[in-house]
């Protein structure tokens, strides 16, 4: 495969509003021996996306600059101690920078093959939100079939491979959406209820929707303002996870709940890890996801995509939260 010497890519020519992203030209980047030169079809955006573009969160050390934390595309070339890949293969990876541009190198540990029946510009809206939604539901609050799931921002890129995941391996499902219409969307996918999180008392609605069975696991984005209500919610021995902080990072709770209840409270990020704690949870995914995503009981949901000089437009789009599912970046 011809590789040219320089790309186009997004740069934060100025930290602030998504009209500090500019495009530039940059060499393509070269591959270490351990990674893979990804020739990109594109890019899922993220909230962490507007939030490094702000100034808010800084990318790990040694990683690009770049925004963009999964793509999807094609082998373009190999660094000389990868096996398994070849020049020419579809791919989809989890990036801890470097997505918004033509080309990218990314660790082989943190690639994984496009699952058969998925387009490879699709493609890129699957390893951010499956990677978290796994390491996080399944992994840290080991969410078990028969057991009833509540999440926060259902009509999210996390939300709607949440609802997916967790009904295809035998978990009800409850979510919160902004509109009337992401709360359809949200029952289309297979929640067993979605409800507008605008409601006057949204406790005692998630109360009725989640009856006797109760609520034993809650994804969250929000934290802050929703941390004492998701306590008072959970069953004996259930499970909060926290994944963003979209309302807040600071609150006052009464712990008595989590002592008599017996609750987890858990939290994490995938950006910071290690290429082999990433890769880790990338062999997860790819054994316990993939075959349902090839299988067409999970797939990513596209909101729409958008060619990369119309980076600006996108980024409002995501901040304004108009958006179901995933906003695609394309080359």
């Amino acid at each position: 495969m011809a590789i040219p010497d320089v790309m186009r890519a997004v740069e934060v020519e100025q930290e602030g509003p998504p009209e500090g992203l500019s495009l530039a030209t940059r060499p393509v980047p070269e591959v270490s021996p351990s990674e893979l030169l990804i020739k990109v079809a594109a890019a899922g955006m993220n909230r962490a996306d507007c939030m490094q573009r702000r100034g808010q969160y800084p990318p790990p050390p040694g990683a690009s600059d770049l925004l963009g934390l999964e793509v999807s595309g094609t082998v373009a070339a190999l660094g000389s101690a990868v096996e398994g890949w070849r020049v020419g293969d579809p791919v989809c990876a989890l990036l801890a920078g470097g997505g918004y541009a033509e080309y990218t190198a990314v660790p082989a540990r943190q690639c994984l093959p496009v699952p058969a029946g998925v387009d490879l510009v699709d493609a890129a809206a699957l390893p951010e939100v499956a990677l978290t939604v796994w390491t996080n539901v399944f992994d840290r609050a080991r969410l078990r079939p028969g057991e009833t799931l509540l999440v926060h921002g259902g009509s999210s890129g996390i939300g709607t491979m949440a609802i997916q995941l967790a009904r295809a391996l035998g978990s009800r499902v409850l979510v919160t959406a902004g509109s009337a219409e992401k709360c359809q969307a949200c029952e289309a996918l297979g929640a067993a209820k979605a409800i507008n999180y605008r409601d006057d008392d949204l406790a005692g609605a998630l109360k009725a929707a989640a009856g006797d069975a109760g609520i034993d696991v809650i994804l969250d984005m929000v934290a802050a303002p929703y941390l004492a209500m998701n306590l008072g919610l959970l069953n004996l021995e259930g499970r909060l996870v926290l994944i963003a902080l979209m309302g807040g990072a600071t609150t006052e709770i009464d712990l008595s709940a989590l002592m008599f209840r017996r609750l987890t409270v858990t939290g994490s990020t995938l950006r910071a890890r290690s290429v082999e704690e990433k890769g880790a949870v990338v062999d997860a995914v790819r054994e316990r996801v993939w075959p349902l995503v090839e299988a067409g009981r999970v797939g990513p949901v596209i909101h729409r995509r958008v060619p990369i000089d119309q980076v600006v437009d996108a980024h409002r789009e995501m901040e304004a939260s108009t958006h179901i599912g995933k906003i695609l970046l394309v080359p």
